[in-house]
């Protein structure tokens, strides 16, 4: 198969039934390349009412001969998808980079291939992912199964346009489901272009589909009558419209990834070099904009000026590294547009005017043209502050101190998010303590800021609901339904 897209030849329509066609939609978005700000393509359709219905009706036709599909001829489709990906990796991770800014190597790679192992992972589920049965001690035999809910969406964010695809639309697949994926309107390009590849791996039209668009299609999804659910990963402000939307229309179900304000606790007994690898890393990869970034690092007074030293030192380094994401020796790349970048900006600005934060490292803005930043840390953030309180998606953390167990638990969970945290120390009983005190609904010990497809990505408070990833991803699209057998009829 020739793959028919490239930097040169953009997608730019929408992908129905196994074909690529014109948006019935007239509108049109604009999306530029962070790396100098110039415009990449002009036309990127808005899909509107009558594209996303149609959609639907294509999703609803194919969905009972889908979910009747025998479960190894899905397994396979789903397994040559994630080699087409694999295949076309370098060109889908280039589509991506025009409008992310993410260097192939140092991310673009790494995520496009999660994407792919998302497929495989979850076809090795579609055999195994049985129901139960119970004793007939009353002579009544209880049996459960797992059911598709139907026609399912997933709204995935510019960060991660395949990899977060990946976990949506797995998932979704395996059990049964029909799926339309809607890309993010900043990185649309690399989600576009799959349709070639859901083609040529056997998927059957309507089966698997793709909106591109903006807020609005999002919002024609998450009011749709005929969507029995929805997959978002966004923004809080987002999420609630969407839960909002949701109830509002059929009562869908929702699962809500919205982000983080990740705390890294590094204890005096820690392996130094350890913590501030993971530390560094964890704020710079993707410039930042992660939702699981370590973004809030808290030092226990004993090592607090030799963590500083060698964390400031590793920022630095990094710095030297930025460039155009084009580059082999370019690690980080600039923020995705001119928003997040006026947006970052604006963090740091109030945190250089704040008496109680002082900086550590970074800040300024690299280079004349382009959205790219410094690698950037305060110390000393008072608890009432944005820079504490606030997701900012960038490259952008605090470093605080404590001095007891007690005190760090309770700072660490000091904010409305609760998605990913770490713990750093040698005392693994320690360890244990903390992270079952950790409001988080991931935590690492010697790590941060990472995930697993075997087990549930999601967190609480206002970091979301529902778990994507694991089982219980499949448990989120499926329907259980109780059967019960009377093993003694009246004559």
């Amino acid at each position: 198969m020739a793959f028919p897209f490239s930097a040169s030849n953009l997608p730019t329509q929408i992908f129905l039934n196994n074909e690529y066609v014109p948006a019935k939609s007239q509108q049109t978005m604009s999306v530029s390349n962070p790396v100098d700000g110039t415009l990449v393509c002009d036309k990127v359709p808005v899909c509107g009412a009558e594209d996303v219905d149609a959609a639907v009706a294509y999703a609803q036709e194919a969905h009972h001969s889908w979910k009747m599909v025998p479960g190894s001829a899905r397994r396979d489709m789903l397994m040559r998808f994630a080699s087409l990906i694999d295949q076309y990796a370098e060109t889908l991770g280039h589509l991506s980079r025009l409008t992310l800014g993410a260097p192939y190597k140092s991310f673009g790679e790494t995520e496009i291939k999660r994407g792919a192992e998302a497929f495989r992972y979850y076809a090795g589920w579609i055999d195994k992912f049985a129901g139960e049965a119970f004793p007939a001690e009353n002579g009544f035999l209880l049996i459960t199964r797992h059911e598709p809910l139907g026609v399912t969406a997933g709204i995935v964010p510019w960060n991660g346009p395949i990899g977060i695809m990946g976990v949506k639309a797995a998932p979704a697949l395996a059990t049964g489901n029909c799926f339309i994926l809607k890309p993010s309107e900043k990185t649309p390009f690399s989600a576009m272009a799959l349709g070639v590849l859901i083609r040529e791996a056997g998927f059957p039209p309507g089966v698997f589909q793709i909106l591109p668009g903006d807020g609005s299609t999002g919002a024609l999804l998450a009011n749709h009558m005929k969507i029995r659910m929805i997959s978002f990963t966004g923004s809080v402000e987002t999420g609630k419209k969407v839960q909002r939307m949701a109830a509002e229309s059929n009562l869908k179900r929702v699962t809500l990834e919205l982000g983080g304000k990740s705390p890294a606790v590094v204890f005096n007994d820690c392996d130094l070099d350890n913590a501030v690898a993971w530390c560094v890393k964890a704020i710079t990869v993707n410039s930042g904009q992660m939702c699981i970034a370590a973004s809030r690092v808290y030092v226990q007074e004993g090592i607090l000026d030799r963590f500083l030293e060698r964390y400031k030192a590793a920022l630095e380094a990094r710095a030297q590294a930025i460039g155009d994401p084009a580059a082999e020796t370019t690690s980080m790349g600039p923020l995705v547009d001119e928003a997040q970048f006026n947006r970052v900006t604006g963090f740091i600005n109030e945190g250089l005017q704040e008496a109680q934060a002082t900086l550590l490292t970074g800040g300024k803005r690299v280079g004349e043209k382009g959205y790219f930043l410094e690698p950037t840390a305060f110390v000393s953030v008072q608890p009432d502050s944005r820079l504490y309180q606030e997701e900012i998606f960038g490259p952008v953390a605090i470093v605080n101190s404590f001095q007891t167990e007690e005190e760090a638990i309770y700072k660490a969970n000091a904010t409305d998010y609760g998605l990913m945290a770490g713990v750093f120390t040698k005392d693994i009983c320690k360890a244990m303590r903390v992270a079952e005190e950790f409001e988080s609904g991931m935590v690492g010990i010697n790590c941060v800021s990472l995930n697993f497809f075997q087990t549930p990505f999601g967190g609480c408070k206002q970091s979301g609901q529902g778990r994507e990833c694991g089982r219980n991803a499949l448990e989120e699209f499926t329907e259980p339904k109780t059967i019960m057998v009377n093993l003694k009829p009246s004559s």
